[in-house]
């Protein structure tokens, strides 16, 4: 059986290797990829579960400390190579990413553990299926409440806890009847890739909403709707795996211009999640 053929992130994992020493932003990237910065950061995002420019520090971070290891160089030379304009933030980006200073490293630090704090790519494995449904969907504007928190991608793992506090507060006064449930994802910092994720069900405009809530305006928007099918596994593991497939295969296989606006997983809650063959509708939305 052939292999499938790279994705464009991987090609582009590839490329930024091979120009670590080149000045590089995210539109310069996003252009070499032939996405806009918006869609290639998220494609980057979900397949890779760091920024892109995060990505570039890391590798060129990575390349450091090879350099530290291999040569004798003073420690500001090393930083001036890898595009820090001081030995100072130098430092404190390399212990960030390490855990040890450059100093300590070149005292004695093997790189070879290192390499799986930085890898080139990564590939939860699930049998969830994902199914794009055949028509795009029109919605009006609509408000959802929950708790919400800022994440990034050493932070994001914590996201189910948000679902467990929104369990033990529903149902409330000022929500609107049903059981569906959202997860959405709102200020995504397309450099950083930091984000905010609130757990919540709809609400009337202007309810009182329980103590440390917050709410999301959701505004009249076209989506593709993505149905994600569940194993029954964990699932945190199952939605990496399928925002990878949509915004690494399916989105880029369509054809459709992608909105910045909030996309939304929805949850009927009409079977528990942890049963195999439940289902979570994820909502992007798209220009038309």
């Amino acid at each position: 059986m052939d292999k499938p053929p790279p994705s464009v992130v991987a090609l582009m994992v590839a490329w930024i290797e091979d120009h670590l020493d080149d000045p590089l932003t995210l539109d310069r990237i996003a252009a070499k990829s032939g996405y806009s910065p918006f869609h290639f950061s998220r494609l980057f995002l979900v397949e890779m579960r760091r920024s892109v420019m995060s990505h570039v520090r890391g590798r060129r971070l990575l390349r450091a400390a090879r350099r530290l290891s291999e040569a004798d160089l003073s420690l500001i030379d090393v930083a001036l190579e890898c595009g820090f304009g001081s030995q100072e933030a130098f430092t404190r980006a390399f212990k960030r990413l390490f855990g040890v200073t450059p100093a300590r490293f070149r005292a004695g630090f093997s790189l070879d553990p290192f390499e799986g704090q930085f890898p080139m790519s990564t590939d939860p494995i699930t049998t969830m299926t994902v199914e794009r449904l055949p028509d795009l969907t029109d919605l009006s504007g609509f408000v959802v409440a929950g708790p919400a928190r800022d994440f990034d991608h050493d932070t994001k793992s914590d996201i189910p806890q948000l679902w467990s506090q929104l369990i033990g507060t529903v149902p409330f006064e000022g929500q609107v009847e049903g059981s569906a449930s959202y997860g959405v994802m709102t200020s995504l910092n397309r450099d950083e890739g930091n984000f905010r994720y609130l757990a919540g069900v709809e609400v009337r405009p202007g309810a009182s909403l329980p103590r440390g809530f917050g709410s999301v305006a959701v505004p009249s928007a076209t989506y593709a709707v993505f149905r994600i099918t569940l194993d029954g596994g964990p699932i945190h593991l199952q939605m990496k795996a399928a925002m990878k497939d949509i915004w690494c295969r399916s989105l880029p296989e369509s054809g459709l211009e992608i909105a910045e606006t909030p996309d939304f997983e929805r949850y009927d809650g009409n079977r528990p999640l942890t049963v195999p063959g439940a289902t979570i509708d994820y909502y992007v939305p798209v220009r038309t």
